[in-house]
């Protein structure tokens, strides 16, 4: 991906996800038993995320290749594996 273009561009998915949502993916991806707990005295902030992949695709030809689920899933293992190499290394010292 070459480009004279010197700007910021959004990358992501470009699917509306509430943070409600995201949160539910998370939830299913580790498998762990979590209740969410919505404080509604505490101040609303934003509810959900999208990208604008517009100038991406035209300026670079990119889009996403990945499900926001699969992109979730992939990044989770990966954390909850340094997770695991760290306590290992932690238990040897």
């Amino acid at each position: 991906m070459e480009s004279d273009y010197n700007k910021p561009v959004n990358i992501g998915s470009d699917r509306l996800v509430t943070i409600d949502e995201l949160a539910d993916i998370i939830i299913k991806i580790s498998g762990k038993d979590i209740k969410k707990k919505h404080d509604l005295a505490a101040p609303q902030g934003v509810r959900g995320r999208t990208a604008d992949l517009t100038i991406a695709r035209k300026i670079i030809g990119w889009e996403p290749k990945v499900s926001l689920e699969e992109g979730l899933e992939k990044t989770y293992r990966w954390i909850e594996m340094k997770v695991n190499e760290d306590r290992k290394t932690q238990k040897t010292l």
